[in-house]
């Protein structure tokens, strides 16, 4: 029995062909390649005509086995399925096991996790195609919704993602949003392990009204129109993100400490709006509001309106002292250059809307013109709108004096009504809460500068104005601004109406009157000054309206450009004559 276990006795040779017929492994044939260059440094050239290997072989072989040893010879599959530790194979069982759905790539992000070593994904196939299953799996963790504690919860989310799950499996696993599992992480992130305890939700802002949100309450109280949402609206402007009701909390307190008074509104029964839009720019509002209280001298104040339907933005709006067809006009016209053309234009039944000038526009824009029913304001989205503005700027109306200063409080009106939350908006799931978000980049019908210069006016000049801050045009100086000696204005002639304008504000208006048949303008009449948002450097010794009863003269004829004269004599004789030159 002895003699038959014993091994065959070969004697020992250096010859590389009795070599080889005793290797029974490919790694041990390796090893042998090598042996003598690694063990007494024989030259890898005379080693590769031995084996016949080529040199470049040998040479890698060698810088292997000096950087790893006894494992670069083993390279073969079957040494490669061995070399995986048994915990890391167990581990891979187990993970599929406990949440089957669980892909091989996230395997081995979680054995890179836990060992160190990431695994191929094909080596985890492999092991799983090989090893047996596990017949019972204890879940580690209940779903998410019965698990008591709210830090309960939290932790095991944290203590899934430390592991290496990435939140797709996390949330299948416990059964629950991926929503969820990003606000764990993100609260654990930002907080720490205080993100782990429950919280009373502020809409995703600040954990509570400290002493600087009452502030900045306290500030925005002093418009007492201002209700819990708009209040609301204007602290996430600044980035103090409290839910209306906590406003309407802090609004309440404010009122008991200082004894302010409670905003109040008409209770009105809600109907169906008959312009309600489905989308940007199908349905526009323009109308006209008065302004009752203010402290600007002169005539009264009007605002001049354009809302979009379906994003509230307001596209645009001016201030004036006049409410006739030029005014309406400009500002449609502003609208129209910043947004292109609306599918129907939606007004009440104001002349200045159905003048046969306004329908020309309309009708070259190809807008459809809508009106609502008569003493039927609610269908306006207008009306609703010019309400928001009597809560949030009407009060800093009333306390503007001079012109600047109530241009200045209608522009961050305008402003911050299109970036503040609006009511409309508050269920939507796209996230965009302020009518400047909604209406975004999306425009309307859009023409060129020439198309609408067509359709709004009939003609356009440029002019610079002189130091008296006069323009000419066709042989007749009208007075624009003094302050803006130097730049540039626009004349608009439309029909009889004469209109300087500088950025869109009107400085002047006359009346035209054209000799017959002609284009030259015979008398320029009625002339018509609005309040100019730039100051002089000096104060006038006297008005505009101080000499006399017309004032100064707004209009003044120039004399027309003098004939040119005809020369005196004849043609100059020639020098010598033609037959002497050529003889």
């Amino acid at each position: 029995m002895g003699e038959r276990n014993r091994r065959r006795r070969v004697e020992p040779t250096d010859e590389w062909e009795q070599l080889e017929l005793l290797c029974g492994w490919p790694e041990q044939r390796a090893y042998e390649e090598i042996r003598p260059l690694v063990l007494f440094g024989l030259p890898v050239a005379g080693r590769a005509e031995e084996t016949g290997s080529s040199q470049r072989t040998l040479y890698r072989r060698v810088s292997r086995f000096e950087s790893e040893g006894m494992d670069s010879l083993f390279a073969t599959e079957g040494a490669m399925r061995r070399s995986l530790p048994p915990a890391m194979r167990r581990l891979i069982l187990d993970l599929k096991a406990e949440h089957p759905p669980m892909r091989p790539h996230e395997v081995s992000t979680v054995c890179s996790v836990r060992f160190g070593r990431r695994p191929d994904y094909r080596t985890v196939e492999r092991v799983l195609a090989e090893e047996p299953m596990p017949l019972r799996m204890v879940r580690r963790f209940p779903p998410y919704h019965e698990m008591g504690e709210p830090r309960e919860k939290r932790t095991a989310v944290v203590r899934l993602h430390a592991e290496g799950w990435n939140v797709k499996s996390i949330a299948s696993y416990l059964g629950t949003a991926r929503s969820t599992v990003y606000r764990v992480l993100r609260r654990w992130i930002e907080e720490g392990i205080e993100g782990l305890d429950d919280r009373p939700s502020t809409g995703g802002g600040l954990r509570r009204a400290d002493l600087k949100a009452y502030a900045a309450v306290r500030r925005l109280q002093e418009n007492p129109n201002l209700g819990e949402f708009r209040v609301h609206a204007a602290l996430a402007q600044i980035g103090i993100h409290l839910s209306p009701r906590t406003c309407g909390r802090i609004l309440a307190i404010n009122r008991r400490l200082y004894g302010l008074e409670k905003p109040k509104g008409p209770s009105k029964e809600k109907r169906e709006m008959p312009f309600l839009a489905a989308r940007r720019h199908q349905y526009w509002t323009a109308d006209v509001r008065y302004v009752d209280d203010h402290r600007v001298g002169g005539d009264t104040v009007y605002v001049i309106s354009v809302l979009d339907n379906y994003s509230r933005a307001v596209l645009a709006s001016s201030v004036s002292r006049t409410q006739d067809q030029s005014a309406f006009l400009r500002v449609l016209h502003r609208a129209v250059e910043g947004h292109g053309s609306p599918e129907a234009l939606v007004t009440d039944g104001g002349g200045i809307f159905r003048a046969k000038r306004a329908l020309a526009v309309y009708e070259a824009l190809g807008i459809r013109k809508e009106e609502i029913e008569r003493r039927q304001p609610w269908q306006s989205y207008i009306e609703t709108n010019f309400n928001v503005q009597r809560r949030m700027a009407d009060w800093h109306f009333a306390r503007a004096e001079t012109w600047p200063e109530l241009v200045a409080a209608h522009t961050k009106w305008m402003k911050d009504f299109n970036a503040q939350a609006h009511w409309a908006h508050k269920d939507r799931t796209d996230g965009r809460r302020s009518p400047r978000a909604v209406l975004s980049w999306v425009p309307g019908g859009l023409y060129g500068r020439e198309e609408l210069d067509r359709a709004f006016f009939s003609e356009r000049f440029v002019r610079v104005l002189n130091p008296l801050g006069y323009a000419v045009w066709r042989r007749w100086k009208v007075y624009g601004e003094e302050s803006l000696a130097g730049r540039e204005a626009a004349l608009w002639l439309r029909e009889k109406t004469l209109t300087v304008e500088h950025a869109g504000e009107p400085l002047s208006r006359y009346e035209v009157e054209f000799a017959a048949g002609t284009d030259k303008p015979r008398a320029l009449s009625r002339p018509v000054l609005f309040e100019s948002t730039t100051a002089l450097a000096q104060l006038r010794l006297f008005g505009p309206d101080s000499l006399g009863e017309d004032g100064w003269l707004k209009a003044l004829r120039l004399e027309d450009y003098a004939p040119r004269r005809r020369r005196p004599g004849s043609l100059q004789q020639s020098l010598f004559p033609y037959h002497g030159a050529w003889g």
